[in-house]
């Protein structure tokens, strides 16, 4: 008798490991509660769409962000895990393509500024080809995370988020 492998549960962290971090200009109150503006999160992250699906944006709450250039469409269903204001936001991706934990966390410093480190660990989709495939790509999703961060901390020093 076979037993099959059951597939990871979207809390279960992925192979897909990506981290960046940014100094921002602000409050730690300030920048947490800019991250918590999920339908502002388009403002920072290319190409992307936000909206609160179910809930009011804090634990518990299903968001859903589509990111779509040309052709390609990518839908980002997250589950908010953990909200402990202003250092730690959890979440849980549960879509089809994207799955497993991610954390934003803010971290106070001297002068009103925060310490921001967003990590991710996607479980790869394909298999065995998506865990090759991962080492061609990270490059590129490491660079995304840190420029959306970047734009994110202008915004807001500008005081444009939240």
């Amino acid at each position: 008798m076979t037993s099959e492998a059951q597939p990871p549960t979207p809390a279960e962290p992925g192979t897909g490991e990506v981290t960046a971090t940014v100094i921002v200009d602000a409050p730690a109150e300030r920048v947490f509660a800019a991250f918590l503006a999920w339908e502002r999160q388009g403002d920072w992250i290319p190409f992307t769409t936000v909206r609160v699906v179910e809930g009011d944006g804090g634990e518990g709450s299903l968001i859903e962000a589509i990111t779509q250039a040309g052709p390609a469409v990518i839908k980002d269903e997250m589950r908010v895990e953990k909200v402990d204001a202003p250092y730690e936001l959890r979440v849980v991706h549960c879509g089809k393509i994207l799955r497993g934990p991610g954390v934003l966390r803010c971290t106070p410093m001297a002068g009103d500024r925060t310490q921001v480190v967003w990590h991710e660990w996607f479980q790869l989709p394909g298999g065995v080809v998506g865990k090759a495939v991962w080492p061609l790509l990270w490059p590129g999703s490491k660079v995304g995370f840190k420029r959306a961060l970047r734009k994110f901390a202008r915004l807001v020093e500008a005081g444009s988020l939240p």
